[in-house]
């Protein structure tokens, strides 16, 4: 088996190598974007690495004594889910900078499960809505971080144009405004996502704790999250809000959420040992 996370760590790690800008001679004065790894053979490296991530992430995941939501297991499927999303939506090639951050993550993750083994069975895994409200969950968080990382890269492309400063990088991107409508479309599935796992779980809580909320750090957080996202949504609806002040709430709103799930689970895992 560590094989195989050996496999799919090297098949993210060349993907980023592909995507990464390789240099190139220019004379004097003139301008060029940066090259990069042509791109017939290289397509497939995601895909492939994807796939085999799925498989082995699924095995280890989903075992027969139940849902092993071990924090190695958590990271792995949320890097994966990550560079799903980035794959699916394009982003890999509207923005490849996404891919050198995201793709040299996701290997590093999927190392992770095979040197560090710490099981944590969810006792609650026969549920009829268990499985549906981790699943829905985790693809929000991965929607949330897939945009938090676009965001910051349109605030430093943004920054630049602000002061003027050519960024080499920037040749042949999409305009900025259909950068920024393609963000809010992402947070919009997101905040759909946040609010049915949120929905789910208070369902999820009374069948089993007999209270819809519990004021545990996971659900404060998770809740403080809903509330950021949904005011920007509101904010951008109402009043316009963009550039700026919107990626700003963006990467807070994905703060919360990211504290909410990984967070609280390194906390418990790694520093409290439970």
């Amino acid at each position: 088996m560590i094989l195989l996370h050996v496999a799919v760590a090297a098949l993210y790690a060349l993907a980023a190598w592909a995507l990464w800008p390789k240099p190139v001679a220019i004379a004097p004065g003139a301008n060029a974007a940066p090259a990069r790894a042509p791109m017939s053979w290289t397509a497939m490296l995601v895909p492939a690495a994807l796939l085999l991530h799925a498989w082995m992430a699924g095995s280890e995941f989903a075992t027969p004594e139940g849902l092993d939501l071990s924090l190695p297991n958590a990271v792995s499927v949320v890097a994966a889910l990550v560079a799903l999303v980035a794959w699916a939506s394009g982003l890999l090639q509207t923005l490849p900078a996404v891919g050198t951050v995201v793709l040299p993550v996701a290997a590093v993750a999927s190392l992770v499960p095979a040197f560090i083994t710490n099981p944590h069975r969810f006792p609650y895994g026969d549920e009829p809505w268990a499985a549906l409200h981790i699943a829905v969950a985790l693809v929000s968080y991965s929607l949330f971080l897939v945009a938090a990382l676009q965001a910051l890269l349109l605030m430093g492309l943004e920054k630049r144009l602000r002061r003027r400063l050519p960024d080499p990088g920037a040749t042949g991107l999409p305009p900025l405004l259909t950068l920024e409508r393609f963000l809010f479309r992402l947070v919009t599935v997101g905040f759909v996502l946040l609010t049915l796992t949120l929905a789910s779980g208070m369902l999820f809580s009374e069948q089993i704790f007999g209270k819809p909320l519990l004021f545990t750090h996971r659900n404060v957080l998770s809740l403080l999250g809903w509330l950021t996202f949904g005011g920007l949504l509101v904010g951008r609806w109402r009043y316009g809000w963009r550039g700026r002040v919107a990626l700003r709430w963006i990467v807070a709103g994905t703060v919360f959420v990211f504290l909410a799930y990984l967070g609280e689970k390194f906390v418990l895992e790694v520093l409290l040992r439970r």
